[in-house]
């Protein structure tokens, strides 16, 4: 017995050690691949998550889209498209393990590195869009090197971008509406956070105040407001001074949408007046470049507060139409699916750089 032992569990350690050599060759050679898992996030997917990504419950492929990069680091939800939108079909999110899947890749302008670091090392698949998000004007917006062939769409305010989003929207009424703004205490109202001498809206406002007090507030007058008060602050003022910080097509914001929306008539300084009609009614708004100079602003400012049928016929728009303002990130984020869904051709911006800035 003693003898035969070894030579019976001979057999049995050579099967342990060749398997236990299969099961580290399997290890070494057939790993799973991570190389496509670029910088993952903290969220892991789960296999619910996979399934309702690639597949529907009918059958149809979802359209995938990343946010490699939040707006200014702030993230959002991204699961508003079909409840808030009645956008189908999409599958929005940040986990960066779906940059191989995903159908298109937005990228935030502003949180860009200068050097390209924080893009994307691995190659493009040949189905992704690359989509460069940006809703600043020129003025203050930085060009990068390196980035005016890199991007297949735009998210952008202008008119002519591949996915067009504004601050505001003129909407149908159902049915005709009589509206009356509600009392006013204040004749001119300006909220401004970003004081700069060398600016068109600082001149003109400094020779306007010499012809007509305004009510002016924040940090340059020591008087700023906080944010929860801006609302009853504008709709508190017959007039209020919707003045850009700097002049550019299309950069028509929500410094317009705003009083528009609050029943107080904008007086606006930005593009010409008739940039502003391919947005809103051109009876809803007062144009600097109407008048001669602020002077003249002012004399018919002071004869419209004496004058109220005058004064009502700059809401006579809203019988007819009303005022809807986005949900600025998510909603925009939304209509980059949607664009991916009706449009499958293939698209590039051939130089970024000369369609914005120059």
């Amino acid at each position: 017995m003693s003898t035969e032992s070894p030579l019976r569990l001979r057999p049995l350690l050579l099967g342990i050690v060749t398997l236990g050599c299969i099961v580290c060759l399997f290890l070494v050679y057939f790993q799973p691949p991570t190389r496509w898992l670029v910088n993952p996030v903290e969220a892991t997917v789960s296999a619910d998550d996979m399934k309702n990504v690639f597949v529907s419950k009918t059958g149809k492929n979802l359209t995938i889209v990343l946010m490699w990069l939040f707006p200014f680091g702030i993230h959002y939800d991204l699961d508003v498209c079909g409840s808030q939108f009645n956008i189908k079909g999409c599958f929005l999110t940040s986990d960066k393990n779906f940059y191989s899947k995903a159908n298109g890749v937005v990228f935030h302008h502003r949180d860009i590195s200068t050097d390209l670091s924080n893009l994307p090392l691995l190659p493009r698949p040949h189905f992704q869009k690359w989509i460069w998000m940006n809703f600043e004007s020129p003025s203050y917006t930085s060009k990068l090197p390196g980035i005016k062939n890199l991007f297949n769409l735009t998210l952008n305010y202008r008119q002519d971008a591949d996915i067009a989003v504004h601050s505001g929207y003129i909407m149908p009424l159902e049915h005709k509406e009589t509206f009356v703004p509600v009392e006013k205490d204040k004749l001119i109202c300006w909220i401004v956070s970003h004081w700069r001498p060398e600016h068109e809206r600082v001149k003109y406002f400094n020779e306007l105040t010499k012809h007509i007090p305004v009510h002016a507030y924040g940090q340059a007058f020591g008087n700023k407001i906080p944010w929860q008060d801006y609302d009853s602050t504008i709709t508190s003022c017959k007039f209020y001074l919707a003045f850009e910080n700097s002049i550019h097509k299309d950069y028509i914001t929500e410094k317009l949408y705003n009083p528009l929306s609050l029943g107080t008539v904008p007086v606006v300084l930005g593009p010409p007046r008739q940039n502003y009609e391919n947005f809103v009614p051109g009876d809803s708004f007062i144009h600097v470049n109407d008048f001669t100079s602020p002077k003249e602003l002012a004399d018919y400012l002071l004869l419209l507060d004496k004058n109220e049928e005058m004064y009502l016929r700059y809401f006579e728009w809203r019988r007819h139409f009303k005022v809807r303002k986005p949900y600025i990130w998510s909603e925009h984020t939304c209509l980059v699916c949607d664009y991916l869904r009706n449009h499958k051709e293939y698209k590039t911006v051939k130089n970024l750089d000369k369609w914005y800035w120059d």
